[in-house]
C-alpha cells in the first residue's frame, strides 16, 4: 500500500508584473489556482492546503468548491520562500513526501504530478523535481527532510536552492512545456496561443 503525500499549492502571490492576479487566470473556464489544487486532489494527496495572500479573498472563493484547507501568508510580498515557511509549519507533524505545486504553469497535467511522484518513490533522496535547463524546481516532490531546510530561505527562491543543492539526489523529471510560466502579458499571449490559457477579457 502506497503512504499517501500530501500536497501544497502556493497561490500567495502578488502577480505584480502581469497586473492581474494570475492564480484567477482560466483554461477552458477554470482558474488556474482551481486547477492546481484539483490536480493535486486526482493525485491522491491525503490532504490539499492551498497557501494565499495576495487577493486572498477571491483566490480562497476560486477553490471554494474542492476539499482543500487555506492557509494565508501574511507576509507574501517578501517572496516564495515565506509561502513554503506557511506550508512547512502546517506540516509540522508530517512525516511523508509533500508535492509542491504552482498556479502559474498552465501546462500543468496529472501526467507530470505522477511521474514526479513515482521518481520520488524511487529515488533515495525520496525527493524529484521538474527539470528547467541544468537546474531543477518546481513542480516538486520533497521528503520532510529537504523540506524542513527551506526555513531559512529568503525571496523568491523557495526551494530551488535546496533542491539543486550538492548531494540533494534530487531525480529531475522532464517537462519542457512548464518552461512557460505566466509572470508578464507577454507570457499569457504565448499560453494563450498554445492553448494552455483562455483569452483574457
Amino acid at each position: 500500500m502506497t503512504v499517501p503525500h500530501v500536497a501544497v499549492v502556493l497561490a500567495a502571490g502578488g502577480s505584480t508584473r502581469l497586473g492581474r492576479p494570475k492564480q484567477l487566470l482560466t483554461r477552458d473556464g477554470e482558474a488556474l489556482v482551481h486547477r492546481a489544487a484539483r490536480l493535486a486532489l486526482a493525485s491522491g494527496a491525503a490532504r490539499v492546503r492551498v497557501i494565499v495572500g495576495a487577493h486572498a479573498d477571491d483566490v480562497v472563493a476560486a477553490v471554494r468548491d474542492l476539499p482543500v484547507e487555506c492557509l494565508v501568508n501574511p507576509r507574501w510580498n517578501e517572496g516564495l520562500a515565506g509561502s513554503v515557511r506557511v506550508a512547512l509549519d502546517a506540516l509540522a507533524a508530517h512525516d511523508r513526501a509533500t508535492l509542491l505545486l504552482t498556479c502559474d504553469q498552465p501546462a500543468l497535467d496529472l501526467v507530470h504530478v505522477q511521474a514526479l511522484l513515482a521518481a520520488a518513490r524511487a529515488a533515495p533522496s525520496g525527493s524529484a523535481a521538474t527539470r528547467f535547463g541544468d537546474r531543477v524546481g518546481v513542480p516538486a516532490v520533497v521528503a520532510p527532510t529537504m523540506l524542513r531546510a527551506a526555513r531559512d530561505l529568503q525571496g523568491d527562491r523557495g526551494l530551488r536552492d535546496v533542491l539543486n543543492a550538492a548531494g540533494a539526489g534530487v531525480i529531475a523529471c522532464d517537462a519542457p512545456d512548464l518552461g512557460v510560466d505566466i509572470d508578464t502579458p507577454e507570457d499569457v499571449a504565448e499560453a494563450v496561443l498554445r492553448g494552455w490559457l483562455d483569452a483574457p477579457t
